[in-house]
């Protein structure tokens, strides 16, 4: 079965990360004082024993942590970039500690350049195996090895979602042998999957001893029968796993509190909503609109020359959006339309060959120019370099009748630029699915993220074709 071979494959992979390790640690010796590519202090005091030595403490260590930061656990639904942001935290922590050791013991001699050697080295050297490895599995998974075999107990929307997600990724091992409900009749069949008969065949099933998980789908209105049901799996030794159906109403990260022993599920966990989080953006923020006001000042200078020779009206345009906690606020852009009646321009977005956009307001809305004078309303606190679009109050009365769940984008400031965005939903393109956008990003924020939104604007969020 599956699970007696993951046990021989932990401790393979336990045993060339030890290999790898020692490999790193020796090479990055080798590279500080036989090739020499740093100075070497005359007369040091340490042998290439005593080095060989520190090996007993930092291997061990190593393993540790890689434990701790879960890189042992099976790969089929770890996500690379999961399994990569692993390897590098364990490897900072392991260098930092090795490095307040050295100075708790006021080892001076010790070579602090052989440990940042040896984080570079090592660091390289475990995301390579990783992805050597994942890329194996892949390969074994795909010519039916290595497979995982499952029994879904409860026809219901989750155990659809559950199936989709399997068929749509073969590398994860996975084969469903069918599905167990007490209410959907025997043969019904999903993408392939059948119904094999009622919950109560698990006593039949499970002493055969044939499968490697259960996974409980049941409906939401049969979870009275969920008890019953665990038991039966717990008693079998067989991995349990529960997908809730509910996932149209939780989303995808419930943040979990225990109230004494009394676990409480809040609805929507917002990173931001974090003291720390928030003042770590707001920092980011401030800094990153000085500098792109810097940065681009001598764009806005040329569009705003250019503006006040090809039309009449005012240089900025202040239009009233709905920002943080619903509060509204006048955010500004360069004037790209010809100045109108603000009872018409609330009513209405712009669209195709719109008689109401200047010669130069569609250049400046197509390359997003018009949008550049946003990075003083983030200067003061208004929006955010990244976050949700902000929509007008208009809009927002509309949609939030229409679309679930699509006032929650106010519970972080709007941002110039987002997720939605660089996904391509802007101008006249789905509501729906720039709501599905905003709300992956405000459950799923880190820093890093809204590093990688940045970036990924100047090749995707600048140039709109939607925009007009």
């Amino acid at each position: 079965m599956i699970k007696d071979n993951q046990k021989h494959f932990n401790r393979l992979h336990v045993l060339l990360d030890v290999l790898f390790t020692i490999i790193s640690y020796l090479f990055a010796w080798f590279l500080k004082f036989k090739v020499e590519i740093f100075e070497v202090a005359p007369n040091h005091p340490f042998t290439f024993s005593d080095y060989a030595y520190a090996m007993l403490i930092i291997v061990p260590m190593y393993v540790l942590l890689y434990f701790m930061f879960k890189l042992y656990e099976p790969k089929r639904v770890m996500g690379r970039r999961v399994e990569i942001g692993n390897i590098l935290k364990a490897n900072i922590v392991g260098v930092f500690i090795i490095l307040a050791a050295l100075y708790l013991l006021k080892e001076e001699h010790f070579s602090r350049q052989v440990i940042m050697l040896f984080f570079g080295i090592n660091t390289v050297f475990g995301i390579a195996f990783r992805l050597v490895l994942r890329y194996f599995l892949h390969t074994m998974r795909a010519k039916g090895r290595n497979l995982k075999h499952i029994v879904l107990v409860g026809y219901s929307r989750a155990a659809e979602g559950y199936i989709d997600r399997i068929l749509a990724n073969p590398q994860w091992g996975y084969v469903v042998r069918g599905i167990l409900d007490n209410n959907v009749e025997r043969g019904t069949e999903y993408k392939g999957i059948k119904v094999l008969g009622r919950i109560e065949n698990l006593e039949i099933i499970l002493p055969e001893n044939k499968l490697d998980e259960i996974a409980i789908t049941l409906g939401i209105k049969e979870y009275d029968n969920l008890e019953e049901i665990v038991n039966m799996c717990e008693k079998s030794g067989v991995h349990t796993k529960f997908i809730p159906d509910y996932n149209h109403i939780i989303p995808t990260k419930p943040y979990t509190e225990d109230l004494l022993g009394l676990p409480v599920i809040n609805i929507r966990y917002v990173p931001l909503s974090n003291t720390f989080n928030a003042i770590v953006k707001r920092a980011v923020d401030i800094f990153g609109a000085l500098f792109a006001i810097i940065l681009f000042s001598p764009v806005m200078v040329i569009t705003a020359i250019l503006i006040k020779l090809t039309s009449k009206g005012p240089l900025i345009y202040k239009q009233e959006r709905v920002g943080l906690h619903n509060k509204p606020f006048k955010m500004y852009k360069f004037r790209s339309m010809e100045v109108q009646d603000k009872a018409d321009e609330k009513k209405a977005w712009t669209t195709k060959n719109d008689p109401r956009v200047t010669p130069i307001g569609k250049f400046i809305r197509k390359t997003s120019i018009d949008e550049l004078p946003q990075l003083f309303n983030v200067l003061t606190g208004k929006m955010s370099l990244v976050g949700p679009r902000p929509e007008r109050p208009f809009f927002v009365e509309k949609f939030k009748e229409e679309i679930p769940r699509y006032m929650v984008k106010h519970q972080v400031r709007p941002g110039l630029t987002g997720w939605a965005q660089i996904n391509g939903y802007r101008g006249d393109t789905s509501i729906r699915k720039r709501i599905e956008c905003d709300l992956y990003y405000i459950e799923n924020w880190t820093l890093g993220l809204d590093f990688k939104i940045i970036f990924l604007t100047f090749f995707k969020g600048f140039i709109n074709k939607n925009a007009y």
